[in-house]
């Protein structure tokens, strides 16, 4: 292969690359996206017009470098303005064709990848809203409480305000926080419950039962308090024996949380039907674990019960 024939080449190949990052980079943004089609076709044609006239700068050297015969064979079949349509052609279609479907799903790409952080900055203002009205609904249900002992001048009024500033504490802090640890829900749990039992008197039987280590294991914050909340706005009287029981159990994949609590009669409302707690802790589930949790509500023999499951 002679010099001439080596730097033509090099100067194709390099034309074919300077080609590509024309065409992704100015051409289809430029062009080809704002659908000015015209102007898109007529500049690849000129780009093709210039890649075929570009080996007859080297046509001279190229000759003068053959044999006489060989010489004589070329300028007999030579074409008299362009090259023809031969391999090279083929190849700067390649490379179009690469270059152009390679922008359009880089920017396929780049769409989905908006469209998605979107869709996260939606499901993180969502959660936001929902978590702002479990707040303020669990401080108006334990200030309640606590009013209630300052109206018959409880001992354990300083008791439970001591108790609710650390409740609070605990909702302001954590609950920043996409995830907390296991073991400081409980906490709040226990917490909340010993702040409720000091307004409630002896017809109210109250278990709470742990099961499996929670060590180490995390869960979405404010995610169970509803069904605790519930339990105690729906289950408790001071005219009839009532009896609310809890319980978590942890194995090494899930997390079970079970609420039961007799239907007080003198509460005309179902508790499935009323309030916002339940109804945002659901839509939370559905958003903090997508197909990794379930949830089942039922009412028989004037039990409630309340059974969630959260995989890990």
């Amino acid at each position: 292969m002679s010099e001439a024939t080596v730097r033509m080449i090099v100067c194709l190949d390099a034309f074919l690359v300077a080609f590509y990052y024309f065409n992704t980079n100015v051409l289809i943004p430029k062009l080809l996206t704002k659908r000015k089609w015209f102007w898109y076709a007529l500049t690849i044609i000129s780009v093709l017009f210039l890649f075929l006239l570009l080996p007859k700068f080297f046509e001279s050297a190229i000759v003068s470098e053959m044999s006489e015969k060989a010489r004589f064979r070329y300028l007999k079949r030579r074409h008299p303005f362009l090259y023809p349509f031969t391999g090279s052609t083929a190849v700067f279609f390649l490379v179009l064709t690469v270059s152009t479907c390679s922008k359009v799903i880089q920017e396929w790409l780049g769409i989905e990848k908006k469209k998605q952080e979107i869709e996260n900055e939606k499901l993180a203002t969502e959660l936001s809203f929902l978590k702002s009205q479990i707040n303020p609904h669990f401080l108006f249900n334990t200030l309640n409480n606590i009013y209630s002992l300052a109206l018959v001048k409880s001992d354990a009024t300083p008791d439970a305000v001591l108790k609710l500033s650390s409740i609070m504490r605990y909702v302001l802090n954590e609950t920043k926080h996409d995830k907390v640890s296991l073991e400081q829900e409980i906490q709040f749990i226990r917490h909340y419950i010993e702040l409720q039992k000091m307004r409630l008197t002896n017809k109210v039987s109250i278990d709470f039962l742990l099961e499996g280590e929670i060590e180490g294991r995390q869960i979405a914050p404010l995610v169970l308090i509803p069904f605790v909340e519930n339990a105690f706005k729906y289950g408790i009287s001071t005219k009839e024996t009532s009896a609310i029981f809890f319980k978590v159990k942890t194995t090494e994949k899930t997390l079970e949380f079970t609420s039961q609590n007799h239907i007080v009669t003198t509460n005309k409302e179902r508790p499935e039907k009323t309030g916002i707690g339940l109804v945002n802790t659901k839509r939370r589930l559905e958003l903090l674990y997508p197909q990794k949790h379930i949830l089942t509500v039922t009412e028989e023999n004037n039990q409630f019960l309340v059974h969630l499951t959260l995989f890990n």
